[in-house]
């Protein structure tokens, strides 16, 4: 049976793109909960200078707490080599790299011009191999589908932009809708492309939501052999230096989702919803969204593990 694998990253992309700032006990308990409920890889935090980013200013211990949960693959953000080599030392599994298609977005969000992003990128490789090597490695390709400051982005520049990390040696490249631009009929070419590109590095699908097209386009990319995607508990998360990119795809959304299309994710639904109630606890009065914790599972809803 497929089984797909669904990375939580809400208490990295959607902390980051709120105002409020979750405690670290709360930070532990939420991701306790969502580990509890069957997801097995997270994105815990990420590796900036707190006075950008305050609510990831306790990342080293939030990964250290992280990894006391028996079959979690944690995971970071990094934006350069200082954030990825804090990454390492802290213990995190896998390091994503996060590399705009967009210039424009690349010296909003990193401050870095595409030939400095490439050296940085170059630089962290380098360093993993060298002292690191069991570290996973993912180039996180933002504005792959289109941006707010630039416009619209090329697909031809998204594949450039993909096969240049795979040959500086990042393990796998993944395409992210950072500004909610991507329809299904593009994310379909475009993850087509770039696994007939790059094989086995071709990694996941980062939608969000912004303009509700966030499922269609997770069933295009299924329908081209995606088999890993990001989501946010509640809907959370959007990018600070992307101006409107609200929403990512909400994680018990997509999971129902997958298990209702006979795709496996190893994830119990009823503990997830449940997961909510530490989300809520450690951020009192922050809106979380989500069609099914509204509606709930339907009647004689069954896994896709226990129908096969």
């Amino acid at each position: 049976m497929p089984q797909i694998l669904v990375s939580e990253v809400g208490p990295r992309d959607g902390l980051q793109s709120i105002a409020a700032v979750m405690s670290t006990p709360a930070k532990l308990r939420w991701i306790g909960a969502l580990a509890a409920a069957g997801l097995r890889e997270i994105e815990v935090c990420s590796f900036v200078p707190p006075k950008l980013l305050p609510q990831m200013a306790d990342a080293a211990e939030v990964v250290a707490g992280a990894r006391q949960l028996p079959g979690l693959h944690v995971a970071a953000l990094a934006p350069n080599l200082r954030g990825a080599q804090a990454a390492f030392e802290a213990g995190a599994a896998k390091v994503t790299l996060p590399v705009s298609v967009s210039e424009a977005h690349s010296l909003a969000n990193v401050r870095k011009t595409h030939a400095q992003m490439r050296d940085e990128v170059a630089a962290v490789v380098a360093l993993r191999d060298a002292r690191h090597p069991g570290v996973k490695l993912e180039a996180g390709l933002s504005t792959a589908f289109g941006c707010t400051l630039a416009g619209q982005v090329p697909e031809a520049d998204t594949l450039r932009m993909a096969v240049a990390m795979a040959q500086l040696g990042v393990d796998e490249v993944g395409l992210s809708d950072t500004t909610g631009y991507a329809n299904p009929a593009q994310v379909g070419r475009l993850f087509k492309a770039l696994r007939a590109e790059l094989g086995a590095r071709a990694g996941g699908a980062h939608f969000h939501n912004t303009r509700g097209q966030g499922l269609a386009n997770v069933v295009a990319a299924l329908e081209v052999g995606v088999d890993t995607f990001d989501a946010s508990q509640g809907g959370l998360g959007g990018c600070p230096y992307a101006p409107g990119a609200s929403g990512n795809i909400v994680t018990e959304d997509l999971v129902f989702l997958l298990e209702s299309m006979g795709l496996d994710t190893g994830i119990d639904v009823d503990a997830l919803m449940a997961a909510r109630a530490a989300l809520r606890d450690g951020l009192p009065g922050e809106a979380l969204y989500g069609h099914l914790p509204d509606a709930g599972l339907p009647k004689g809803f069954t896994y896709a593990r226990e129908a096969a």
